[in-house]
C-alpha cells in the first residue's frame, strides 16, 4: 500500500477551497466532519430533482426510491454485512433510545445488561434508564488512570443473567481502540448480545461489522463525511427477534422495524455519496478492483495509516507536559486521532485561545461526564480535545504544534 495522496483527498471536499476557511485548520473532526463532494452532489440532486414521496411509479419517485436503496446496498456491502441489516434514523442516540425500547419490552424483570463509564452518554444513558423497569444494570468500569476497559474485568460481571454488552469501539474523548472481536467474543461465550457504538471510531475508516462480529453496530454519518444521520446495524438473529417498534405492517421488513418515524429520504440517499468516496480513494490508490468489503477495507487502511502517521507527532509533544494529562494512550496505533488533554484550566477558554491562531478545536465535556468524573476531572473545566481525520495535512498539525507551543 502507498501513501495517501492528500491533495487528491482535500480536492474532495469544498470546505478546502473555500475562502471563508482559510488558514483555519480543523481539529473538531470528532463532533462532525467537513462533508464530501459527492454527498453534496447527491443531496442537491435529490432536493432539486428528486423531492418526492419515493417509492411510486413516476420517473422522478421511482429514482428518489433507487438512490435510497443504493445508499443502504452500497454502505452494507462495505460494512460486510447483509442490505436489510443496516437501517438510517435520525441520529445514533435516537436510534440507541430505539433499541432500548425493544430490548425493554423483550427482556424480564431480573434479567441484566452490562454498560460502561468510558461510553458517550448516547450508548450509556438509555440502557440504564431500564433500570426503572427492573433490568439491572452492571458497569464495566474504566481504569481512573489510563482510561482503559479491561476485557478480564469483564468476564467478572458476566453470568446467565446478562443479555446484552454495550461498550464503544472507542471513546470520544480516551481514543483507544477496544479490541471489539476479542470482548465479543466473550461476551456472545456467556450468552449474551454485543452493542457497539462507532461512532468515534467510523470515521477513521468504516470497519467490516461481519469480520468483527457484534450484533449491533452504530455510527453517525454527519461524522464519516456525510449528512447527519444515525447509521445502525443489527443483525438478522437479533433484528428479528427483538419487538417491532415500528408501523405494524413494517415488522415484516427488518430495516424499518427499528425506524418508527418516516426516515429522512434526501439524507439517506445522499449517504451513498459515502460511498461514492469511498471508491474513488480506492481507485486513485490502486485498490482491489472487486469486492465492497475488501475495498472499503483498503481505505480504511489507508486513512489509518496516514492518521498514524500525523497523531504520533502530537502525541509525542504533549504526553510528558508537566501542565496537562494526555487522557488515553500515548502511542499512535492504540487510538483514534481524538486526543482529549485535561488542562489545569477551564478547556473552553484555551480553545478560544487557539482559536486566535487559526485552530477550530472545542473545549468540553462532549457528553463524556462518566469517563472524566471516573478520572478525577470536573466536566465543568472539561477537557480540550484536538480530533482529526484523514484529510488532516502535515501542515496543519505543524499549525496545531505551533499554537500549543503558546497556549499552554
Amino acid at each position: 500500500m502507498g501513501t495517501l495522496d492528500i491533495d487528491f483527498v482535500r480536492a474532495q471536499f469544498p470546505a478546502f477551497s473555500e475562502p471563508s476557511l482559510n488558514g483555519q485548520a480543523f481539529f473538531e473532526n470528532a463532533g462532525g466532519s467537513y462533508t464530501c463532494k459527492p454527498v453534496i452532489d447527491r443531496l442537491n440532486r435529490f432536493y432539486t430533482q428528486r423531492k418526492v414521496q419515493p417509492y411510486a411509479p413516476y420517473e422522478a419517485s421511482r429514482l428518489g426510491g433507487e438512490e435510497m436503496d443504493e445508499a443502504r446496498m452500497r454502505l452494507a456491502a462495505i460494512m460486510g454485512v447483509d442490505t436489510d441489516e443496516l437501517s438510517f434514523g435520525p441520529s445514533t442516540t435516537q436510534n440507541t433510545y430505539v433499541l432500548a425500547q425493544a430490548f425493554r419490552q423483550w427482556m424480564r424483570q431480573g434479567d441484566a445488561i452490562v454498560v460502561t463509564n468510558q461510553d458517550h452518554e448516547a450508548n450509556t444513558g438509555p440502557w440504564r434508564r431500564l433500570e426503572e423497569d427492573g433490568i439491572e444494570i452492571r458497569e464495566w468500569q474504566i481504569d481512573p488512570d489510563s482510561g482503559s476497559l479491561n476485557p478480564q474485568d469483564l468476564e467478572n460481571l458476566l453470568d446467565e443473567k446478562v443479555r446484552l454488552v454495550c461498550f464503544p469501539h472507542c471513546s470520544n474523548v480516551v481514543g483507544e481502540i477496544n479490541p471489539v472481536t476479542e470482548i465479543t467474543a466473550i461476551a456472545h461465550a456467556a450468552g449474551a448480545f454485543v452493542c457497539v457504538d462507532g461512532v468515534s471510531y467510523a470515521p477513521h475508516g468504516l470497519p467490516n461489522v461481519g469480520d468483527l462480529g457484534p450484533d449491533i453496530y452504530l455510527f453517525s454519518t454527519y461524522k464519516t463525511y456525510g449528512p447527519h444521520q444515525g447509521c445502525m446495524v443489527i443483525r438478522r438473529p437479533l433484528g428479528e427477534m427483538l419487538p417491532n417498534q415500528a408501523h405494524y405492517f413494517n415488522g415484516g421488513t427488518l430495516y424499518k422495524r427499528f425506524t418508527p418515524a418516516g426516515p429522512d429520504h434526501a439524507q439517506i440517499a445522499a449517504s451513498a455519496g459515502m460511498a461514492d468516496y469511498i471508491d474513488l480513494l480506492c481507485d486513485h490508490h490502486g485498490g482491489p478492483e472487486t469486492g465492497a468489503s475488501s475495498r472499503g477495507g483498503f481505505v480504511h487502511d489507508l486513512m489509518r495509516q496516514h492518521e498514524i502517521a500525523l497523531l504520533q507527532p502530537l502525541l509525542d509533544a504533549v504526553k510528558d507536559r508537566n501542565t496537562l494529562r494526555l487522557i488515553g494512550p500515548s502511542k499512535a496505533e492504540q487510538r483514534a486521532p481524538t486526543v482529549a488533554l485535561s488542562l489545569n484550566k477551564k478547556a473552553e477558554a484555551v480553545a478560544a485561545e487557539l482559536s486566535q491562531h487559526g485552530i477550530m478545536a472545542g473545549g468540553g465535556d462532549f457528553y463524556a461526564h462518566r469517563p472524566l468524573q471516573a478520572m478525577g476531572i470536573d466536566p465543568d473545566q472539561g477537557v480540550l480535545r484536538l480530533s482529526f481525520t484523514h484529510y488532516t495535512s502535515h501542515q496543519e498539525i505543524d499549525q496545531l504544534l505551533q499554537a500549543l507551543d503558546r497556549v499552554l
